[in-house]
């Protein structure tokens, strides 16, 4: 699959290299390199993923980078459900509003 001038597409870059890394930084964070992933919109004629391309991002960035994904979508979460937690939504209710779902 190719993706087209315009494209919304996430791209990815290596900013860092382990031996670049600053030597403060704790022992762990400097075995990996510093990576980048950004989304935006791509500049070049048309591109393969895994291709290098430039990207405008929403807010008006230039960056380059290897092309990862065509038209990404969000996905993110606020992690597991905690039954804890959603008791304190129930309780909090009560305490501001004078009731709750529960």
């Amino acid at each position: 699959m190719e993706a087209v001038k315009g494209q919304w597409v996430k791209i990815y870059r290596v900013i860092l290299t382990k031996e670049e890394r600053a030597p403060q930084v704790p022992e762990d964070t400097r075995q990996v390199p510093l990576e980048m992933w950004v989304k935006g919109f791509l500049m070049d004629d048309k591109a393969a993923i895994g291709e290098k391309v430039t990207v405008e991002t929403l807010t008006g960035r230039i960056e380059s980078g290897r092309l990862e994904e065509i038209e990404p979508s969000y996905k993110h979460s606020f992690g597991d459900f905690v039954p804890e937690l959603h008791q304190v939504g129930f309780t909090l209710r009560k305490i501001l509003f004078g009731g709750g779902a529960k």
